[in-house]
């Protein structure tokens, strides 16, 4: 290891304050973190907090080419070491090697996915900060290199925090006071359940091309949170409640206002299965979590405040709540000081209007 862990989250403390984009931010971590851990290619994923699904991606050439394939068996296999297992894990990284014990053989995304591409052991860790995870990171070895050493994977475990930490500033970043330019119709897109493109919309494309903008990625290559999203809505029961298991990822896009994407799985009566992914402008309820985020609101401001956009007086919100209308009064203060205004008419634009 050619760089103590002190030394890589020096570094990458210093790139965290950079002035660079979110894909300039992730490419220059993994540039760091090859120097203490060396690999042999790798992935640094920014997920939606909520749902824990892919927002965009930075990888490299060789992982690229398997990247639809380890979506798949992330959503629709059951495998060693899933991102969602390792954001609830006492630990939040783990070797492929270490989970099968050696023998890599047991695991299917190894003998389906990896070692055809010509990798052997694989790295992941979710990337936590302040109890809620913003990202995931994965780095291979090719076939017959040496397994990932416990000294490496305790080395991303101490940094992950610090990835995690600038994951969030990119994805809750304000935009400015002047407000955001033009607002686009929603966008309708249908694929079928490989993921090839059969219809859309004009808005669905244009959307297309500014999510492809935003991963810097080929024009015909489908955007991560699209494909996230598609494989969360093949494998989620029907009948799943569960909202974290929804479909669905709110993106802050580079202009300041959030879009949402959220995809449905259409069962035909030929047995025929599609997928439609529909692309809006994010509404109240989908980014009210995020700015809370954004903002350090607390979970019962956070409810304070559900209960303002749906117009509730503060008797109204007292009694929902089951607190008194001087409690009441006390968020509201709390709410105004961290969000910066002087009434409710101020913080609803200002947490609406600001960001869509």
């Amino acid at each position: 290891m050619s760089l103590t862990i002190d030394k890589v989250k020096q570094r990458l403390n210093k790139l965290s304050v950079a002035s660079i984009t979110s894909q300039a931010y992730r490419e220059a971590a993994l540039s760091i973190i090859r120097e203490a851990v060396p690999y042999a290619g790798a992935c640094c994923t920014s997920v939606d907090p909520m749902t824990l699904l892919s927002i965009g991606a930075t990888t490299d050439e060789a992982v690229e080419a398997i990247h639809h394939q380890l979506f798949e068996y992330e959503y629709l296999h059951e495998d060693y070491n899933s991102y969602e297992q390792l954001a609830q894990a006492e630990m939040a990284a783990a070797s492929l090697s270490e989970a099968t014990e050696g023998y890599l053989g047991r695991s299917g995304r190894y003998h389906e996915v990896l070692l055809p591409a010509g990798f052997g052991d694989e790295l992941r860790a979710a990337l936590l900060y302040e109890g809620s995870c913003w990202g995931y990171l994965t780095l291979f070895r090719k076939s017959g290199e040496p397994f990932f050493l416990e000294s490496e994977i305790l080395l991303i475990v101490a940094v992950a925090p610090i990835l995690a930490k600038a994951l969030k500033k990119y994805a809750l970043e304000l935009p400015s006071t002047d407000g955001v330019a033009g607002l686009e119709e929603p966008g309708f897109l249908v694929l079928s359940e490989q993921l090839q493109f059969n219809s859309s919309n004009d808005a669905a494309r244009r959307w297309l091309s500014a999510l492809r903008g935003l991963e810097q990625i080929e024009g015909d290559t489908l955007p991560r949170p699209i494909r996230a999203v598609c494989s969360r809505a093949l494998a989620k029961p029907a009948s799943s409640a569960d909202e974290t298991k929804s479909a669905k990822v709110c993106i802050r896009m580079p202009s300041g206002h959030y879009l949402s994407l959220h995809a449905s799985r259409l069962d035909g009566t030929n047995g025929l299965t599609q997928l439609a992914v529909f692309i809006e402008l994010a509404k109240p309820s989908d980014i009210v979590p995020l700015i809370s985020e954004a903002y350090a609101l607390s979970s019962r401001e956070k409810e304070v405040i559900e209960r303002i956009i749906k117009a509730f007086s503060t008797k109204e919100i007292a009694k929902s709540l089951h607190i008194s209308a001087y409690t009441v009064q006390d968020h509201l203060k709390s709410i105004f000081t961290k969000t910066g205004v002087n009434s409710r008419r101020e913080l609803l634009w200002e947490l609406f209007s600001r960001h869509n």
